[in-house]
């Protein structure tokens, strides 16, 4: 230590920490992408966080083709139809794998090209060769190849090289992708034998370590239909990296073996499948716009991301109500669905969101979970009062985090409680809350675990359930008979 003489400033923390801002309702997208088309392939089983349509074509290309390449319906509703970003996108169809090769196909030249028709080549695999038994020609010399608009593989033979005028066929070998070879077993992943690495679902644990967001909406268009991938959404997303919760949701499927084909038969199959947790939200049926179909969970997400970010990015505000971009509810078959409102409304009372067509165009139309009516708790059962949960837990986690580890002592208690309860008073404020707070209290923190370095705060918090049900009460009042004597 040395001698000191004068004044000789320092500082301590300050006692209020602000809130650090989360994602409210951040997509983390699983499918199948064409990936043949991408300018700078994503690969298989790596996340990618996308702020644009541009960054997720060139990442994971685009077709039309939304059957066989499913995360193309979610890139094409999210950021054309609801302009909403970001989203993290992850492919499960691995070149590697799901493959194809095709040898010594004999393609005939016309009008200057050959073309490969409908096939999704690999280009980086492609040989051409001038007969069977010859040498690969080289690319860029002898013949330049590349996707037409048709998504069509055109060979163009280059002037000078080794493809004459004369010359009527080439000779093709290549690999194509086959996205028919995934399965809902690539969809919920787990873990490599060989390489150690997640793949599939497991992979929602490496969203926030790679782009510090926290996962708010977890779905896979075209997958959650099968009840082992329903089941993997919602349980992944209720324990993310072992602290945070995000929503999962999924459809119901409307064609094919034991599907539900009519309105009857989704509460069923709902029951039977065991399409009932808090954290999932079950869609049905599928909705078009312009001969476009898309799963109701695709839409549903951009209904989400549009609804919180006009309101501060804070999910207080339930989906229901708000515009889909449809003009048709739809099975996939294309059998086209008119719910009245008592129909709808039905569905509803089973935990199912799905679509109507009443007042103001078409809308999504539902605030319950999969958990209701099996499961009435308010937090669990509404929609938006579930995503305010998870919502209000993944930012106090990310909040309070730099203090682990921290001396327990009053002054630590203090900044944790005086720091919550200003939040929860701002949030009551602007009526984004009914109200909340938080108190440290003796009975929940014995000495036994205060002792083992654990100590709890207790959360006392109510979000604004939505207005469901507004009964008008309308009576005929015959004092006003008076006014004809006036």
């Amino acid at each position: 230590m040395t001698y000191k003489h004068g004044v000789f400033p320092s500082e301590v923390p300050t006692s209020i920490i602000p809130p650090v801002k989360t994602s409210a309702g951040l997509p983390v997208v699983f499918g199948t992408a064409p990936l043949h088309l991408a300018s700078e392939p994503a690969g298989a089983n790596n996340p990618v966080l996308c702020y644009s349509y541009a960054e997720a074509v060139k990442a994971f290309g685009y077709s039309n083709d939304w059957d066989k390449y499913t995360l193309c319906e979610f890139i094409y509703s999210h950021f054309s139809l609801f302009n909403v970003a970001p989203v993290v996108l992850i492919n499960v169809l691995d070149p590697a794998v799901h493959k194809e090769a095709v040898t010594n196909k004999s393609v005939n030249i016309a009008d200057g090209t050959a073309i490969i028709s409908g096939e999704p080549v690999l280009l980086g695999t492609l040989v051409v060769k001038l007969v069977e038994a010859g040498q690969p020609l080289v690319k860029g010399t002898d013949y330049v190849a590349g996707y037409n608009d048709e998504l069509n593989v055109v060979i163009t033979p280059v002037e000078g090289g080794e493809i004459t005028a004369e010359k009527t066929s080439l000779v093709l070998s290549y690999t194509k992708l086959k996205p028919d070879m995934v399965d809902s077993d690539d969809i919920v992943g787990g873990i490599d034998i060989t390489t150690g690495e997640p793949e599939g679902l497991e992979l929602v644990a490496r969203v926030y370590p790679m782009f510090q967001l926290v996962p708010g909406q977890v779905l896979a268009p075209g997958w959650s239909t099968d009840p082992l991938v329903a089941a993997v959404l919602h349980a992944k997303s209720g324990s993310i990296n072992g602290v945070f919760q995000a929503t999962a949701i999924a459809d119901i499927p409307t064609t094919g073996e034991d599907a539900a084909t009519q309105y009857t038969q989704v509460p069923a199959w709902k029951t039977n499948n065991n399409y009932i947790d808090p954290q999932l939200i079950v869609c049905w049926p599928k909705v078009a716009l312009s001969g476009k179909q898309f799963h109701l969970s695709t839409q549903l997400a951009g209904i989400c991301c549009q609804t919180d970010a006009a309101n501060d990015d804070i999910p207080y505000k339930s989906p229901s109500n708000k515009s889909l971009q449809a003009n048709m509810a739809l099975t996939a078959d294309g059998k086209k669905v008119y719910l009245d409102l008592i129909q709808a409304n039905y569905l509803n009372g089973q935990g199912i969101v799905t679509a109507l067509n009443f007042i103001g165009g078409w809308k999504l139309w539902g605030n319950r979970t999969g958990a209701y009516p099996s499961n009435t708790d308010i937090k669990d059962a509404f929609i938006p009062v579930r995503r305010m949960f998870n919502w209000i837990a993944n930012t106090l986690v990310l909040t309070h985090w730099q203090k682990v580890d921290d001396p327990t002592n009053r002054r630590l208690v203090d900044t944790l409680v005086d720091s919550a309860n200003i939040w929860f008073n701002g949030l009551a404020a602007t009526e984004k809350i009914l109200g909340g707070r938080v108190e440290f209290l003796e009975s929940e923190n014995p000495v036994t675990d205060l002792l083992n370095g654990v100590f709890r705060l207790h959360y006392y918090v109510a979000p604004p359930p939505p207005a469901e049900d507004i009964e008008e009460v309308i009576e005929y009042d015959v004092s006003y008979f008076s006014t004809l004597f006036d």
